[in-house]
């Protein structure tokens, strides 16, 4: 049986196209030097690039990332020839990775077994919204390294000094050219012992006494208070989230080198 011209270049078509779709010849990439390159690392890396929003899945993406596994595949075939995956240092580095991957599969798999619930993240909100108050408070201080100092600072406040004046004196010298501005901000943001000094002052009231703080001794004034202005739980979810799901990756730590036998 022979074929026609016509008929003969349909059958060669329908060759090619069996070997093109068929699974053996679907599993690799590219082949370089006799060593396959699987298509399915392409297809993850594709997968990546898509879920890290960095773009979307087209023809022009996979043929640079072929271009790229094959440039790779070449470099690495030559290292190899030379030697360089028997380097101490290669093999160290290798390792590290190695373990990082290892362990980053095995905390995803404990996260999705023990997942931050909505509950979690709500009750965590509440906390932070209970410590942080209702109120927040604009607040100016001078901090001196002496309690004698800071009394006498307060005594030239009440016989008619400026507190803007005095705060150049302040060894705080990221506020002391800005009068002691400490801007807005909750009591919680602060140490206890110097949020104590103000929330019971009146606006525009200074501290009868210098306060004591690791950092020294200050003299505060209140400006101003207003309500807290807290960001929604919605607004603040994701962060939260992220949150308690380190501190549980923590503690799933802890409780492991706990039980380890170490020597």
């Amino acid at each position: 049986m022979t074929f026609k011209p016509a008929r003969l270049l349909l059958a060669l078509i329908a060759i090619a196209a069996s070997f093109a779709y068929s699974p053996s010849f679907a599993q690799n990439l590219a082949v370089v030097n006799g060593k396959a390159i699987p298509s399915s690392r392409a297809d993850a890396i594709v997968k990546q690039v898509v879920a890290q929003g960095q773009g979307t899945d087209s023809p022009q993406l996979r043929e640079a990332i072929k271009k790229d596994l094959i440039s790779r595949e070449v470099l690495m075939q030559q290292a190899i020839k030379e030697g360089y995956d028997k380097k101490p240092e290669v093999k160290a580095a290798l390792e590290n990775a190695r373990q990082t991957i290892v362990i980053n599969a095995l905390a995803r798999d404990y996260i999705t077994k023990h997942p931050v619930t909505d509950a979690d993240i709500k009750a965590e909100y509440d906390r932070y919204a209970k410590q942080t108050g209702d109120k927040e408070y604009h607040v100016r201080h001078i901090l001196f390294a002496t309690e004698d100092e800071a009394k006498a600072a307060i005594a030239k406040l009440k016989a008619g000094a400026k507190f803007e004046d005095l705060a150049k004196q302040s060894k705080d010298t990221g506020t002391a050219n800005n009068g002691g501005d400490l801007d807005w901000a909750s009591p919680s943001s602060f140490p206890p012992e110097f949020a104590a000094g103000f929330t019971n002052l009146q606006k525009g009231a200074i501290t009868d006494t210098p306060v004591k703080t690791q950092v020294g001794y200050h003299v505060i004034k209140l400006d101003d208070v207003r309500p807290a202005k807290l960001p929604s739980l919605d607004q603040v979810k994701p962060q939260i989230s992220e949150a308690l799901t380190q501190q549980k990756l923590a503690a799933y730590q802890q409780e492991m080198v706990k039980k380890a036998k170490v020597q």
